[in-house]
């Protein structure tokens, strides 16, 4: 059997407990600014869509299911060429628990979903084509209207949109 040196032992305890309690740390994201449509502003819209956008009609959202809280409706419409609508709504839960349950039961309703990798801890991209995304006590969803012809690139479109959104989570 091989002696382990008492310094070297406790140097390497050191280190592996300083390892444990660093890498368990969790990283909560940072609730929404205090106006969640600020998040998209429309010249971040005219970038990634392709065309000019109006500031947002914000809205109450009425809450996704009883006892839950609501949230923030913002719909963003061009304001020139072709006629198209982004619709972005957004919940700020009392906890990531309870942000991940509702986002878990309500997935059912829009199926069959699409999981979808990002900046977030949880997203799917729906049978409409509209994306769904939880992050920490955050849970928001993106819709365009009209998908258009090509229904890739209006999901590659909202896919950058919550992104961006995420990223300021």
């Amino acid at each position: 059997m091989m002696r382990i040196p008492a310094a070297r032992y406790c140097t390497t305890c050191a280190v592996v407990a300083f390892a444990l309690l660093i890498g368990g740390q969790v990283v909560e994201a940072k609730d929404p600014p205090s106006d969640p449509c600020s998040m998209l502003t429309g010249a971040e819209l005219a970038k990634v869509l392709g065309q000019p956008f109006g500031a947002a009609a914000k809205t109450t959202a009425p809450a996704a299911m009883l006892d839950h809280v609501t949230g923030t409706d913002c719909n963003y419409q061009t304001s020139g060429g072709n006629s198209m609508r982004l619709f972005f709504r957004i919940y700020v839960d009392p906890s990531m628990a309870v942000a991940r349950d509702t986002f878990t039961k309500l997935s059912g309703n829009y199926g069959p979903n699409k999981p979808l990798t990002g900046n977030w801890d949880s997203a799917y991209l729906d049978s409409r084509h509209g994306i769904h995304v939880q992050k920490g006590k955050v849970r928001f969803y993106l819709g365009l209207t009209p998908v258009g012809a090509d229904a890739a690139d209006t999901e590659k479109h909202l896919s950058d949109l919550a992104a961006a959104v995420a990223a300021e989570l």
